[in-house]
């Protein structure tokens, strides 16, 4: 990935800007490792410890899944929510993760219980975001059922396994990316990392299957293009 060699250097900061957004891509774009990171950097003539890779991730990751975030579209009035184990540290925890009917991630959360409290919290973040959605699709877990009557009440709640299929597949990369990763290190550590790594895939991974190859490039050249504009925009 090319950026403007015109952008300022971050303060405090050896290498110029673009080669720290172009780490932060590559890590979060693929499957990945630090040290996998560190070796294309160096094969640019860039020499950079893994470390140095893992503390641009943590710093700036944020960053630009706030950006995404914010210049997204309206999220469909359509969702589907599910949860999945990850475990962290010998405990189990539990991934929420929301997606519009466009297969988009709109966002995620990771806590310890699988509960009516946990599916309240989850779902009381999500309208504060988005607002009261239009349809809600779950599994048959019954801890949905009773936040979704209190706080969207409107909504036309359908819990179904078959009718959730669409954010199984969403699953997927975490999964990937688990494996890589030797397992999250902290609930902390995988929020702030899968809050990153779910925006980047929306705008990196369009569904190729629903366009034709030139609105592929299209869609693929305006995310370098926004990717470089908010590279322009970091701070340190």
């Amino acid at each position: 990935m090319s950026a403007p060699s015109t952008m300022p250097r971050l303060k405090g900061y050896r290498f110029p800007r673009e080669i720290v957004a172009y780490a932060v891509w590559v890590y979060h774009r693929f499957a990945l490792s630090t040290a996998d990171v560190e070796d294309l950097l160096a094969e640019r003539g860039v020499t950079v410890s893994r470390e140095t890779v893992r503390k641009w991730v943590n710093r700036f990751g944020c960053h630009f899944a706030n950006c995404i975030k914010r210049d997204r579209p309206s999220a469909a009035d359509k969702w589907h929510l599910d949860e999945v184990v990850i475990p962290i540290n010998g405990r189990k925890y539990w991934l929420w993760r929301a997606v519009d009917v466009n297969g988009d991630v709109q966002d995620i959360l990771v806590q310890p219980q699988r509960n009516a409290k946990a599916a309240r919290r989850f779902l009381k973040r999500l309208i504060a975001r988005f607002g009261e959605p239009r349809v809600i699709v779950t599994d048959k877990l019954r801890s949905y059922f009773k936040p979704i009557r209190e706080l969207a009440p409107n909504a036309d709640h359908r819990a179904h396994k078959g009718l959730n299929n669409r954010i199984e597949g969403s699953h997927r990369p975490t999964r990937r990316r688990e494996k890589v990763m030797g397992r999250f290190k902290s609930p902390r550590q995988a929020q702030r990392f899968l809050a990153a790594h779910d925006q980047a895939n929306t705008i990196f991974r369009p569904r190729r299957y629903r366009i034709s190859a030139i609105s592929y490039r299209h869609a693929r050249a305006d995310a370098f293009d926004l990717w470089n504009t908010y590279a322009a925009d970091m701070a340190a």
